[in-house]
């Protein structure tokens, strides 16, 4: 009886709970996320997030990546089944109970966390904040309703479906039919394995890392803790990028001496590619903190670009013997690793962003020797941002032709190659029995020839 009044007296205080610290960054996360419209990635990197992060211990930090993540991934689920069991609905002025029950079922159904303790921290969470606090007793209410019922409510739910925006699901089924729509947004909804790009001897890193070699050469794996932490990381070994994302560099073919151009080039893949196949590599982007990271991450990998922060649509050089394209874009091919994309973005975003990219493509033409060779590449799974942009050149321009891609230069993958000969992958493509290791990004890619 003593030890359980002690227990009481010390959290008496909500935030004194085990487990509370990581549930309440979690929560402002969220919050930054679905509130205030910040990229998932900006805010986890965000140094007030990444300060509160060093004062968790290693396991927690994942943790609180995961928790945030996997709301973001099942969003459209959970408010659902939220929606299902709040008669009344939910507090206009308290929007921290819809993140705090948003946290707690994500717990209790996707989470390997003991449904009890995914109660009780949730519960401690509503206490901790001014307004929330008054809806302790319905947070209770509901996560104990999510225990008990959960499970069999979520069996009865279409949740490929719920988990994507209609907008962008019906985007999907236009472009790719229904079946292959469904396949994308189930892809989606599994946490992606890590993937690497090796300087040499993937088979030797794969078996360090505990990975596979992919068919396409990049080596994945699935590990716990920090990246920086995995061997090969300190000497610069390899880099993290997406199997998908490592394929556009290789359309070139031998680029050794050859002086090259990496447009928008942050944060350094492509460019890292690019080095270690020899060419002379002058790597461009506009914002001076992606600049940085971009030095910041060939320093690590001993690699060397001249590195040049400028607007790409202002900036002039002599002409490049190959130019590679990767513009912004709305990231649709990659919400297996950004879940928060859905989310975020909107037509309007899909609209300025291709015109956008309408404009840098026509630059890298005008960077290119007669002859050259331009790759133009987007992470997105809209046709507004890659196959419309190409057909649209081909169609004002004469002074370029395309370069059909063959299986061949991406490791026999037929089914990555479009009729007209361009590189098209689905977060659905490289199925695998272990869901831990299936899937890629969405990627599109373009080979042309300046006449």
């Amino acid at each position: 009886m003593k030890g359980a009044r002690r227990r009481k007296a010390r959290y008496a205080d909500p935030a004194a709970a085990p487990g509370f610290a990581t549930r309440a960054l979690a929560a402002e996360i969220l919050e930054s996320v679905l509130r205030r419209r910040r990229a998932f990635d900006e805010e986890i990197n965000r140094s007030a997030v990444q300060a509160a992060l060093a004062e968790l211990e290693e396991r927690d930090r994942g943790l609180t990546r995961a928790l945030a993540a996997t709301v973001l991934r099942r969003l459209g689920t959970l408010r659902h089944l939220i929606g299902a069991l709040v008669e009344r609905g939910l507090p206009a002025k308290a929007p921290r109970v819809e993140t705090t029950l948003l946290l707690g079922a994500a717990q209790i159904l996707f989470l390997d966390v003991p449904d009890h303790a995914a109660v009780d921290l949730s519960v401690r969470l509503a206490q901790a904040d001014r307004q929330a606090m008054h809806f302790a007793a319905l947070v209770n209410a509901v996560l104990r309703r999510v225990a008990r019922e959960g499970a069999e409510r979520l069996a009865a739910l279409d949740t490929v479906m719920l988990d994507t925006p209609p907008w962008l699901m019906a985007r999907w089924i236009g472009a790719y039919g229904e079946a292959t729509a469904r396949a994308i947004a189930a892809a989606n909804g599994r946490e992606p394995a890590l993937d690497l790009t090796v300087k040499s001897d993937p088979e030797h890193w794969a078996v360090q890392l505990g990975g596979r070699v992919l068919p396409t050469g990049s080596v994945r794996t699935v590990v716990p803790g920090a990246v920086t932490a995995l061997p090969g990381f300190a000497e610069g070994a390899w880099w993290v990028q997406d199997a998908a994302a490592a394929l556009p560099a290789r359309l070139f073919g031998d680029i050794a001496g050859l002086r090259v151009a990496d447009l928008c080039a942050a944060p350094g893949g492509k460019a890292a590619q690019l080095a270690v196949a020899g060419a002379h590599v002058t790597a461009v982007d506009r914002a001076p903190a992606r600049v940085a990271r971009l030095r910041e991450n060939l320093s690590r990998l001993h690699l060397d670009a001249e590195i040049v922060c400028a607007e790409v649509e202002k900036w002039d050089a002599e002409p490049f013997d190959a130019v590679l394209l990767d513009p912004p874009c709305s990231s649709t091919g990659t919400v297996r690793r950004h879940p928060d994309v859905p989310w975020l973005k909107s037509l309007a975003d899909i609209e300025k962003l291709a015109a956008l990219q309408r404009r840098l493509i026509g630059r890298a033409v005008a960077l290119t020797k007669p002859g050259g060779t331009i790759v133009y590449c987007t992470c997105s799974l809209e046709p507004e941002e890659g196959e419309n942009i190409v057909a649209a050149l081909l169609a004002h321009t004469d002074d370029v032709r395309r370069a059909p891609i063959a299986a061949l230069e991406v490791f026999g993958q037929a089914e990555f190659i479009t009729k007209d000969g361009d590189l098209r992958t689905l977060p659905c493509h490289f199925p695998d029995a272990d869901s831990r290791f299936c899937g890629l990004d969405g990627f599109y890619a373009a080979r042309l020839i300046k006449r």
